[in-house]
């Protein structure tokens, strides 16, 4: 493990542009994280993945990717899948509590969940830090840094909707995996693309995958 976080520390001065921490829970829409990740490497980005069991069984479910249960060889098929730079991609288990994102002396400012279960909302809303996930977020918040919740329920109850409002209220920013069609989509790949341009937006993170409103080529 500490060889590990001393890999990590390196990384950091390689000449990453900053980092984001990307959160994957067991909702549905694997295809927005993988698209999500795939547009923060190509943009110099260091993330960090925190990738609960729930989400493993997703992916293999509706992307056909069945992703390795060590974090050490998930960073590594990461990297690899994203034709990443070394350390590029991180992963971290779900109680490493030793790791940059479970502190606010080091996680990165810029946090996302996506795409995020209503149990995982409940849980940050309440500040339940459980696991690392929640921990993540917890930190982001006290911090006063960016967190972006993706959740993706239909309909949403009012439980729900408390939650959404209550973490609202904190300065957390809940954007529904809500696609608009007004770009007049061809494909999945194209809805995809529509919720990721918006993170990235939100982010700060110039994009050319979704063309905005009133955009004359």
């Amino acid at each position: 493990m500490t060889e590990q976080f001393n890999t990590i520390a390196k990384a950091q001065h390689k000449g990453f542009d900053s980092a984001v921490t990307v959160a994957i829970t067991g909702a549905s829409g694997a295809c927005y994280a993988l698209r999500l990740i795939e547009c923060l490497v190509a943009a110099n980005k260091q993330v960090y993945v925190l990738m609960s069991s729930a989400a493993r069984v997703v992916f293999d479910t509706e992307v056909g990717l069945k992703l390795p249960g060590s974090p050490e060889a998930q960073s590594a098929f990461w990297c690899q899948h994203f034709n990443a730079q070394p350390e590029q991609v991180i992963a971290f288990g779900k109680e490493q509590w030793f790791s940059p994102v479970a502190s606010g002396s080091a996680a990165p400012k810029q946090m996302v969940v996506c795409p995020c279960s209503t149990g995982t909302l409940s849980a940050i809303s309440q500040g339940m830090s459980d696991n690392l996930i929640e921990r993540a977020a917890d930190v982001v918040i006290k911090e006063r840094g960016q967190l972006i919740l993706v959740p993706r329920e239909t309909p949403f109850s009012t439980i729900h909707l408390r939650n959404m409002l209550s973490l609202s209220e904190l300065g957390a920013t809940v954007m529904p995996a809500a696609p608009g069609f007004y770009h007049q989509p061809e494909s999945i790949s194209d809805l995809v693309d529509f919720m990721v341009g918006r993170i990235l937006d939100h982010l700060g993170i110039d994009q050319k995958i979704m063309p905005r409103w009133g955009y004359q080529p």
